[in-house]
């Protein structure tokens, strides 16, 4: 019944020793449960650097003692840096003790002895995350044999041999140094099949929390644990079209049209157009979109809205620049005709011949038909200026035909805005007796010196 306690007492260290750590989601736990060997031949004595200290420390068939069933369960908690501690409950069945066997004609042998133990390591994994992982521990515990009881100082050396990421196989060996002489130091091996849990995945992704990146969202572990929603192998984090499936060109986005105009900046996501243009096409080339472009085929300013100006009167001057859209002139004029020298003659030609009622400044009636002529050559020249030009003979006083050329020239100007001169571009101007163009002596110099004449403004 003793030896029944110290068993159960042993397993209840170790499963409250589990449960009391359990809530650290994020360090996972190794169990091992296995075989065990007590070796006591020779332990050196007591003394842990004696000549005969391991001496035939293979030798298994004449000192091991081993339990043919499980007989050791370890618990181990990892902590960080490739340091963890566990505690380990063992127990076994003695027949060899060091040089003490089985021998019915003597006193002093061994009959079928209990061994139980219960020990704490701290171990240090030397190639942490390796398949292969090799591990030193130090620690101490306490040892029943029979009847006898004894704290003891570990050492361990061990192997860990990992066939995937929770499953393995460890075998170690422990130097168990007693502190009471009446418990002989010796040597336990183990092996056993290694089970590591623990480990909280609070998405179920297959990540543990500990190295998931996104512990609260399923994902991949090509991506340390984050999602990709729409499977283009870009995480969504990295992804700037997470929801639709891209390439790495595009940070993640489509490019619908082939363009090289991610959809999500392409105004025209469904047609090839230009960069330029934010993925819209422009026929005519002439940097308006189609879409925009009222004259799509033809190039022509934005402007105009992507249609080519007019040159109505074919002048070279397009409809927009001309000041006579609809008369052919120059372009040094602006598009409007220019007035010729014959044109300045002809003019004059009318305008003398222009009749007042004698001393005053009113046109006679039969003035209507010459009038009408200077009108229509004036409309033939819309953005042309003249200067209407008021001239008398010498007869009378100078300031007497200064005022009545004066007075003529504004008739006729004020007779010409009447009939549709835009009167901006006329002005009228009195030279009196100044400016004879033939003789005052007589009769016929003075009927050629009473004249109006139109001249282009300078």
């Amino acid at each position: 019944m003793k030896n029944l306690s110290r068993l159960l007492f042993a397993m209840l260290l170790v499963l409250g020793y589990s449960n009391a750590n359990a809530q650290d989601k994020n360090n996972p736990w190794q169990i091992t449960i296995g075989v065990n060997a007590v070796d006591a031949y020779p332990s050196g004595d007591g003394g842990l650097f004696s000549d005969s200290f391991a001496d035939e420390l293979a030798n298994a068939s004449d000192h091991w003692n081993i339990l043919p069933s499980l007989s050791t369960i370890s618990v181990s908690k990892y902590l960080s840096d490739g340091f963890s501690f566990g505690i380990t409950g063992s127990l076994n069945k003695i027949e060899k003790w060091g040089d003490i066997s089985v021998n019915p004609d003597t006193t002093n042998n061994v009959d079928d002895w209990s061994y139980y133990g219960v020990d704490g390591t701290i171990k240090y994994n030397i190639l942490e995350g390796t398949t292969i992982d090799p591990f030193v521990g130090i620690g101490g515990g306490y040892t029943w044999v029979d009847e006898i009881g004894a704290g003891t100082l570990n050492g361990t050396l061990g192997l860990n041999v990992w066939f995937n990421d929770n499953i393995g196989l460890t075998v170690q060996t422990s130097y168990k140094h007693a502190f009471e002489d009446y418990l002989q130091s010796h040597f336990q091996h183990s092996a056993g099949i290694a089970i590591k849990f623990g480990g909280t995945d609070t998405d179920g992704d297959g990540v543990f929390d500990k190295d998931d990146a996104c512990p609260d969202v399923a994902g991949l572990e090509a991506f340390n644990g984050c999602p990709d929603t729409d499977g283009d192998g870009i995480e969504d984090s990295k992804d700037s079209c997470p929801n639709e499936a891209g390439s790495a060109e595009f940070n993640g986005c489509p490019d619908t049209d082939g363009d090289g105009v991610a959809d999500k900046d392409d105004n025209c996501p469904t047609v090839a157009g230009l960069k330029s243009l934010g993925g819209c096409p422009d026929a005519d080339g002439d940097g308006v979109t189609d879409a925009d472009d009222k004259c799509p085929n033809v190039a022509g300013p934005a402007a105009n809205k992507g249609c080519p100006y007019p040159d109505t009167d074919g002048d070279g001057v397009l409809d927009k620049d001309d000041k006579c859209p609809k008369v052919k002139g120059t372009v040094a004029n602006g598009g409007c005709p220019e007035v010729t020298a014959e044109v300045q003659k002809q003019l004059n030609e009318y305008a003398k011949t222009i009749l007042f009622d004698t001393g005053k400044s009113s046109i006679k009636a039969q003035s209507a038909a010459v009038l009408g002529d200077i009108i229509n050559i004036l409309k033939e020249y819309p953005t042309s200026k003249f200067t209407v030009e008021g001239h008398t003979d010498s007869v009378g006083s100078e300031t007497l035909n200064q005022r009545l050329s004066d007075s003529r020239a504004n008739s006729v100007k004020e007779y010409l805005v009447e009939n549709g001169i835009n009167a901006f571009r006329l002005s009228a101007l009195g030279y009196g007796e100044a400016k004879p163009i033939d003789s005052n002596k007589t009769r016929a110099g003075r009927a050629n010196n009473r004249r109006v004449e139109i001249n282009l403004a300078k």
